[in-house]
């Protein structure tokens, strides 16, 4: 490559550079809302009822112009209510969540978001009628994809809904195939906003 062809090269990749940063954000912030939470149980013929719960936690958001980063630690109630044999069985499951979210964002703020969320089970009670409890049912650890939509909005505030799916059996049985299914209602406040608008 002659030497002009080089120093266009490099003048035009270090405008690119430049331009990338310039509209890059980061933003650090905290994050809570409602859980409703249900197991998908494929091997049990039973109905299984909604849990409602809730998340809370701290996000943070790399932004380089349409596209964000938003890697997120979250502590989650899930779970669900199953009646067998004339008794409910509380599934009352305590996550500590990683979801890695990548936003594509469209107009005013508003974002699809979609990535992969890693769980680490903290306590995994099965409560029968409200008394005896039964433990270690489940694994500790959990894979699940988020889908979603949020809301920046411009001071700060955040507005997000998410489908969380399970991909992984989280059952200890071989013999039962469980996976986990919640659907959350957020709302954010970004305490750190550097760079971008």
């Amino acid at each position: 490559m002659n030497p002009l062809k080089k120093v266009t090269l490099v003048a035009l990749l270090t405008a690119i550079g430049a331009g990338a940063f310039a509209q890059s954000q980061f933003s650090v912030g905290l994050k809570g809302g409602l859980n409703f939470a249900n197991l998908d149980v494929k091997s049990i013929s039973n109905t299984y009822d909604n849990r409602t719960g809730y998340h809370a936690g701290a996000f943070a958001l790399m932004k380089f112009g349409n596209i964000g980063i938003q890697p997120e630690l979250i502590f989650s109630q899930q779970g669900s209510t199953v009646k067998v044999n004339g008794a409910d069985l509380h599934s009352n499951f305590s996550y500590m969540n990683i979801p890695i979210m990548v936003k594509l964002y469209t107009v005013a703020g508003i974002n699809l978001q979609a990535g992969p969320q890693f769980g680490f089970l903290m306590n995994d009670p099965v409560v029968v009628d409200n008394n005896e409890e039964i433990q270690g049912a489940v694994k500790k650890s959990d894979i699940a994809l988020g889908l979603g939509v949020g809301w920046d909005l411009p001071f700060g505030l955040t507005i997000d809904g998410r489908y969380n799916l399970g991909l992984q059996n989280v059952s200890d049985d071989p013999s039962f195939d469980i996976k986990n299914q919640v659907f959350q209602v957020s709302v954010g406040f970004k305490l750190i906003n550097l760079g971008g608008k």
